[in-house]
């Protein structure tokens, strides 16, 4: 197996941001998927002099295995979800299921937005371009969760930036963005965290110290 290229989630915003910079955008704004997008898209909005707010979403995962998503949920005024019906057919789960895990993550959502942002209000998003920041994709649910949510807010452009994806994944999310860009579609692809050397799992403070500064 090849090294990984990135040193770390500081490492690849750094790298996506080099692409980033030379992109015409207005008024941007960059959003970071929770946890794990944060300090990727951190550096993103430091070096384009942007300002960052967080999209919270949260993944659906199949009974016994949170890995395979079977949908997802975005936070906002109503929240919005999608569904994986292939996936929900290959894995079959109880009838009412998907609902009960809807609101147990609808309740997440509500404890992270009071976590992370505390009494600020969400950033504006209407007529502006919106970046939005993954470390990276698998099987992209989550992200076409959060795009879905993002085009009712009425933005000017929607712009997908990750370093890392599957291809067949990135393919599929082209069609729900003005602009995408990711770095690396390597192939066999296995997780996201065969590409970072430094891959831990974040924990809320350190997202929230992040947002902080």
């Amino acid at each position: 197996m090849p090294s990984p290229r990135y040193t770390n989630r500081r490492h690849a915003g750094i790298a996506l941001a080099m692409v980033l910079r030379d992109m015409p955008l207005v008024a941007p704004l960059v959003l970071a998927l929770p946890r794990g997008g944060v300090p990727v898209a951190k550096e993103i909005a430091r070096i384009l002099g942007a300002p960052l707010d967080v999209l919270l979403v949260r993944k659906i995962g199949a009974p016994g295995n949170e890995e395979f998503a079977l949908g997802a949920i975005v936070d906002g005024p109503e929240p919005n979800w999608v569904v994986d019906e292939q996936m929900i057919e290959r894995f079959d789960p109880p009838p009412e299921w998907f609902e009960q895990q809807v609101l147990e993550q609808i309740r997440e959502l509500e404890r992270r937005r009071v976590l992370y942002r505390g009494v600020k209000a969400p950033a504006q998003l209407e007529d502006r371009d919106l970046i939005v920041v993954d470390d990276g994709l698998a099987t992209g649910s989550s992200m076409r969760a959060a795009l879905k949510c993002l085009r009712a807010q009425h933005p000017h452009k929607v712009v997908l930036a990750v370093p890392v994806g599957p291809a067949e994944t990135v393919q599929k999310l082209r069609d729900e963005v003005d602009a995408l860009v990711c770095l690396d579609t390597p192939s066999p692809f296995r997780a996201v965290g065969d590409h970072y050397r430094d891959f831990h799992p974040l924990s809320d403070q350190e997202v929230i110290d992040l947002l902080a500064k």
